[in-house]
């Protein structure tokens, strides 16, 4: 039985910045995630891909992001035990929990915090023809190593965020690069998409709009895509690689079995401390929903800072959270 403060369910970039937040606080964690490797996302599906929104870190590559984050966290010592999916959460008469995974780690802790990105996660495949018969021979649903696209011939399709990075990042590395996307305006950050409208203009990547992917040709492996404009035209291209970005369809998996409050896939959270209508239980990060809910990693920090402010009364009952503030040399520091 490994026996801590806080179990945090998920060792994704929030799972990991919630560790220091409570390391502040005097409080243990041990985290378990089902992924072998810690990051979560950031480690599995992109761990080259850059991220634009992290304070005081413009373009960081995901993998630097999660090894930052170790070294953050590395003076607190929490445990880990990956490679186990969570599947049993029992309540203990002294109010705290047993936490257990498929493999039969036991965790026994006074908080849990469900920070499990998207649960269990598999990407959205769209309706091409011969998709899954080229997966494997040039198809991809993720970029784990962007140096593979070298030199060569790459089309991606999607609206969002991901599909507008790896086309700004691919831009340098591919010979050719081609974005279908089947409306005219991006969902993705207006920067980036600005970006993409840059580079097309330039002739760096080529800009499909109002259109999309219906089919995949080649013998053997992936040779050509065929794309279908709203107009009815059909216009084949050659290519090395289809990447189709249409984000991940989230599970959440035994987690819906713990009689949490959840809405569309995600869990629903007081955000006066991210807690959920199970007392002890808080959730952070994609997981959670609430109103004005962003997805990004930024807010999933801000959320691990406040909720680790609430756990502290389980840990501590008869301590009162409190900051004192000194002065020195006229500036205030705690």
């Amino acid at each position: 039985m490994i026996t801590t403060d806080i179990c945090i369910i998920g060792a994704g970039p929030v799972g990991l910045f919630a560790v220091f937040e409570a390391g502040l606080l005097k409080m243990r964690c041990h985290l378990i995630d089902a992924l072998p490797i810690v990051g979560g996302q950031l480690a599995e599906i992109y761990p080259q891909k850059p991220i634009y929104d992290i304070p005081g870190a413009p373009g960081i590559i995901a993998e630097d992001l999660v090894k930052n984050l170790l070294v953050q966290i590395e003076e607190f010592k929490p445990g880990f035990t990956l490679g186990e999916r969570v599947e049993f959460l029992e309540k203990q008469e002294d109010e705290s929990y047993i936490v257990t995974t498929n493999e039969g780690t036991a965790v026994h802790c006074k908080v849990v915090v469900i920070a499990a990105g998207l649960g269990s996660f598999e990407p959205r495949k769209p309706a091409v023809e011969r998709l899954e018969h080229f997966e494997g021979k040039g198809v991809h649903y993720m970029v784990k190593k962007p140096e593979q696209f070298r030199d060569q011939h790459v089309v991606l399709a999607g609206g969002g965020d991901s599909a507008l990075d790896w086309t700004i990042f691919l831009a340098d590395i591919a010979s050719h690069v081609t974005l279908v996307h089947r409306g005219d305006t991006f969902r993705g950050a207006p920067d980036s998409a600005e970006k993409v409208f840059e580079l097309a203009e330039k002739g760096k990547i080529n800009l499909i709009l109002q259109s999309q992917v219906n089919s995949l040709g080649g013998n053997g492996v992936l040779k050509e895509v065929s794309i279908l404009g709203n107009d009815k035209s059909i216009t084949t291209i050659p290519t090395d690689h289809f990447i189709p970005l249409f984000g991940l369809s989230p599970k959440l998996g035994p987690i819906a079995d713990w009689k949490l409050g959840v809405e569309k896939s995600a869990v629903v959270v007081n955000t006066f401390d991210y807690s959920t209508n199970v007392e002890r239980i808080y959730a952070i990060g994609d997981i959670n929903t609430y109103p004005g809910k962003l997805k990004l990693i930024l807010c999933g920090f801000h959320e691990a800072a406040i909720m680790m402010q609430s756990a502290f009364k389980y840990v501590y009952p008869d301590q009162k959270l409190s900051f004192k503030y000194t002065t020195v040399n006229g500036v205030n520091a705690f």
